[in-house]
């Protein structure tokens, strides 16, 4: 703790981390309590500067982060911290408390693509919304996705066989998108798929 540098208020910020995929889940302050209650339970304290005391994350929502990993900045004065997350981070829901984009979709890669649009799955199959394509599909249940799927799969052959390209990338999004909701409806995480992947990486 001694290399931890607390400002004027006995607090340093803790940037909680992902460690399987990542993502930034949080921000929030520790002082030297909650910091050393961190290291001895192995899961994240806290303290609320708003309610002036200590919390411990997922205590009440059952979302606790189990720490895999701690470290501070060249500093000392800011912590990272690598967990393993049980539900989500965000009292709204979210996986995240940094959901709101600023930065266009255009500047996103393939894999933050993949995982944002499998946050949105997610949170349909919780929060239906009405007139939602998606809710729609898990309303209809296993069955219907698995015939989209299958369509999906074919309309991509029969593009593949055209010259026009452009069809080819139609269709295959078409079936990316239903194979993540197949995923999501048969709660397979990307994670599970990303290690299958890696281990073909040979």
């Amino acid at each position: 703790m001694e290399n931890i540098k607390f400002d004027d208020k006995g607090l340093v910020p803790a940037i909680i981390q992902d460690s399987n995929t990542g993502e930034v889940l949080m921000l929030a302050y520790m002082n030297k309590e909650s910091y050393k209650k961190t290291i001895e339970t192995g899961y994240t304290w806290f303290y609320s500067r708003s309610r002036q005391e200590l919390w411990n994350k997922g205590a009440t929502s059952g979302n606790v982060q189990k720490i895999k990993e701690l470290s501070y900045d060249c500093d000392g004065d800011t912590l990272l911290i690598k967990v393993e997350q049980t539900g989500n981070a965000c009292h709204t829901g979210k996986k995240s408390c940094f959901f709101n984009r600023v930065t266009t979709e255009k500047s996103m890669t393939l894999g933050e693509v993949f995982y944002a649009l499998d946050d949105i799955l997610k949170d349909r199959k919780i929060n239906p919304v009405e007139g939602s394509y998606t809710t729609y599909l898990y309303k209809e249940g296993v069955d219907k996705i698995l015939k989209k799927v299958g369509e999906e799969c074919a309309e991509v052959i029969i593009a593949a066989k055209n010259p026009d390209k452009t069809e080819v990338v139609y269709e295959a999004s078409d079936l990316l998108y239903h194979l993540l909701v197949l995923l999501n409806e048969q709660d397979v995480s990307l994670e599970s798929i990303k290690q299958q992947l890696i281990g073909r990486m040979k």
